[in-house]
């Protein structure tokens, strides 16, 4: 998917199970990467796309991704458009879920304190090695080495989007041109992949989607515009 993964595992375990479960989410990282790479070519997002694989023949993972694009963009008023950019591109969601589904293993596998890192979409539940909660770091949109805000939490799904690492890559499908008036935009759930829509679509809305955030049921959010102004929700999980 184009970003790095990383894990923090804090429960007491043997470390060769310790070990096995890492290994099973990295293997689950690299599954999804080649089945929805939309730079690999033989991918079975792109071939896909190019109708060469029939919605019958499609895999359950493929399936559900479709018809969870499908329900955020109705949710949504169409600004998470997996066509935005005239192809299928599932990435403002799939990066997010991959995510969402690891964490969901790891707790079923007994490992109930986990941060879990997909290229700044976090999830982390449970506490932290120091038994404290989770802290979660927001990049700073012009300065990479710093952050902008720290929330913590032991349940936490934290979703940023942003235009600051790819340059304007979010189309606002209404335009079907570049986002624009955001620069940053994190929302803060329970379910890792639905935050990352939304943020996606907010950033698509451009100034608009600060209302629209505000409107959303059982999220919170911070976004910074394009004049460096920051907005955040009243209940979002800051820390000092």
């Amino acid at each position: 998917m184009g970003t790095t993964i990383s894990l923090d595992l804090a429960d007491d375990l043997p470390p060769e199970r310790l070990h096995e479960l890492a290994d099973e989410v990295f293997a689950w990282m690299r599954a999804v990467d080649a089945r929805f790479s939309t730079y690999q070519t033989d991918s079975e997002v792109c071939r896909f796309d190019r109708g060469e694989v029939l919605l019958s023949e499609a895999s359950p993972d493929l399936r559900f991704v479709l018809e969870a694009c499908a329900d955020l963009w109705g949710a949504t008023d169409g600004f998470f458009d997996a066509y935005a950019t005239g192809r299928l591109d599932p990435s403002g969601f799939v990066k997010g879920w991959a995510a969402q589904v690891a964490s969901d293993r790891l707790l079923a596998a007994g490992a109930a304190n986990h941060f879990v890192n997909a290229g700044g979409d976090v999830r982390v539940r449970g506490l932290s090695p120091s038994r404290e909660p989770w802290r979660v770091g927001i990049q700073h949109p012009w300065d990479p080495m710093a952050a902008c805000l720290v929330l913590a939490g032991t349940d936490l799904a934290v979703a940023t989007s942003g235009v600051y690492e790819r340059g304007r890559h979010v189309v606002d499908p209404r335009r079907g041109a570049p986002a624009s008036g955001l620069r940053s935009v994190t929302v803060v759930g329970t379910d890792l992949g639905v935050a990352d829509a939304y943020a996606t679509a907010a950033l698509a809305m451009g100034a608009t989607g600060l209302g629209w955030l505000d409107r959303l049921d059982g999220h919170t959010h911070a976004v910074i515009t394009d004049d460096a102004r920051q907005y955040y929700s009243a209940d979002l999980p800051l820390t000092g």
